[in-house]
Order: C-alpha cells, then structure tokens, then sequence
C-alpha cells in the first residue's frame, strides 16, 4: 500500500466513526519525523480510543502496522505512527489546549474534502 492510499483509508476511516474535525497536514517539507499528520477528534474518551482502535485494525486489515502506539493515561491523546503518516486522535478538550495545527501552521493543509462526508 503506498503513502496515499495509507492517508485516504486513515481519513475514511476516522470519518466512517464519526471523527469530528479531520484534518491532514502535509510535513515532509519541515521535518523529518513523517511526510503527513492526520489530526481529528472524538467526542469522548470512550470515542477516542474506539477511533485510533479502529485505525489500527483496518490499517492492519491491509497488513500495516503501527511502529508504534502511544496514548496518555486519560485517552485525550492517542498517537499512531505509520512512519510517513502519524496519527494524533484527541479528546476535543485536549485537542483545543495543545493546538497541534498551530504548531505544524507552516505545513501544507490538504483539501481532504472528497475524502469526508458531509452531514
């Protein structure tokens, strides 16, 4: 599976769960860490863990796994690295005080509009 066809099922993926706020940001250009961050969140703690769980297993469906898995204690933040694309799933509240999207502001913002559907 290469590096789009990762990004696309990740973001249908989330939106098939009902993420709110999906977002993908393109990094390749401003570090080495990933070439993509998708960010979205759920509603709940319940919800968030239940989104980066359902990544994970459609993901590994298509015979990828994360190098890695990370999540605070709370749920509020749950990160999975693909290598060339890490997810962050948070918690809403967590989501607005960190403010990932600021701090990657410089990154290219993809239109990720036809992957999503609209309510």
């Amino acid at each position: 599976m290469n590096e789009k066809e990762k990004l696309e099922l990740i973001i249908k993926t989330l939106d098939s769960k009902r993420a709110e706020d999906i977002q993908a940001i393109g990094i390749s250009d401003l570090t080495i860490l990933a070439d993509y961050f998708v960010i979205a969140n759920g509603t709940s703690n319940t919800h968030t863990r239940t989104l980066a769980d359902e990544v994970e297993f459609v993901m590994s469906q298509k015979g990828t796994e994360p190098l890695r898995r990370e999540a605070d204690t709370g749920n509020t933040w749950i990160i999975l690295d693909y290598g060339d694309i890490i997810v962050h799933v948070f918690y809403k509240e967590a989501r607005n005080f960190y403010k990932l999207e600021s701090l990657w502001a410089d990154g290219e913002l993809l239109d990720i509009s036809e992957l999503i559907t609209e309510e």
